[in-house]
């Protein structure tokens, strides 16, 4: 099996979700812990501008954003699966949702004054300041939800959560699929770092009942790495080719009149838009694959899903 190297850090919301699921999958992994804030030089080495946590490295493939690393594992381990059928249209709808909506509506409502000053309880004001800095740059024109208005939508959301709970464990059904661990992490992050305003979640007692489940899972065997061998292990490594990787589907879709072979940037299309640029070698209807080379680790396949991400070219220089 391939070795597997996620890099996250403790409380990052995004990795839990990714936590979980190698948890439910049983799959063991490499943990390297990277700064939750620039500067980040080991992470950049290996993805070129992505900087966005967490992401998953196997040998000198790097495959960035949660919604991507899910799609690797499920194709690593396919049981249990995140996606089971009938309904894995909805399931991957709900997450979607969960990722963005549920996730925004929760990250204003936790890091409110009270809950940015537990967050923040001991640390230098200079640091604090930085944190605030970093997001704010990662967050540029992004419509932000003020906390009260964020409380409103949060509560709503929890309850349609709660209704989907009626009569079943998880959110569709009798087994966890990639809805409910999209839909937690936004959540554990309320329950676990800013429980001064987690009383949010007590009007909703089905919904914590299906916490508890979600966090019995577990995450699974993880052996603790570092980044200048996870760097090695790429330099080492040759990048998996396309269509015959983790990601095996290989036909080209062009939405964009740019040629495979072309030099390109990728940038998220809101949160994060540090821009990774490299040769493009795959543009599939899931996801987009760059080519790139870096002093420290030779030769990368950086990959992106293709949904909430922006292509461009890039003119010669």
């Amino acid at each position: 099996m391939a070795e597997l190297i996620l890099h996250h850090y403790p409380t990052s919301p995004f990795s839990e979700k990714i936590r979980l699921i190698l948890g439910y999958k049983q799959l063991p992994w490499k943990s390297v812990v990277i700064p939750s804030i620039m500067p980040k030089p080991d992470v950049l080495a290996l993805t070129g501008g992505y900087r966005k946590t967490p992401f998953l490295q196997v040998g000198a493939d790097i495959y960035c954003d949660s919604a991507l690393i899910a799609d690797v594992l499920e194709h690593l381990q396919p049981t249990p699966s995140i996606y089971p059928e009938p309904g894995k249209g909805l399931a991957r709808t709900i997450a979607q949702w969960a990722d963005s909506t549920l996730f925004w509506a929760a990250m204003a409502h936790n890091l409110g004054p009270k809950g940015a000053a537990q967050m923040f309880a001991g640390v230098p004001p200079e640091a604090a300041k930085a944190f605030g800095e970093d997001r704010k740059s990662m967050s540029f024109n992004m419509t932000r939800l003020r906390p009260a208005d964020a409380a409103a939508a949060y509560r709503s959301y929890l309850r349609r959560l709660s209704d989907m709970l009626d009569e079943q464990p998880f959110l569709l059904g009798q087994v966890p699929c990639i809805a409910d661990f999209a839909a937690y992490h936004p959540l554990w992050f309320t329950r676990v770092r800013t429980p001064v305003v987690a009383d949010i979640l007590a009007h909703t007692p089905a919904v914590i009942d299906w916490m508890d489940r979600m966090n019995a899972i577990g995450q699974g065997s993880m052996e603790k790495f570092d980044a200048a061998r996870a760097i090695a292990v790429a330099a080492e490594a040759e990048p998996m080719a396309v269509g015959q990787g983790l990601l095996t589907d290989s036909t080209f879709q062009d939405e964009h009149g740019i040629a495979l072979g072309s030099r390109v940037s990728i940038t998220a299309e809101s949160f994060g838009p540090e821009p990774t640029e490299g040769e493009l070698i795959a543009a599939t209807r899931t996801h987009y694959t760059l080519s790139r080379t870096d002093e420290r680790t030779g030769k990368l396949h950086v990959h992106f899903p293709r949904i909430g991400y922006a292509l461009k070219a890039v003119a010669p220089a």
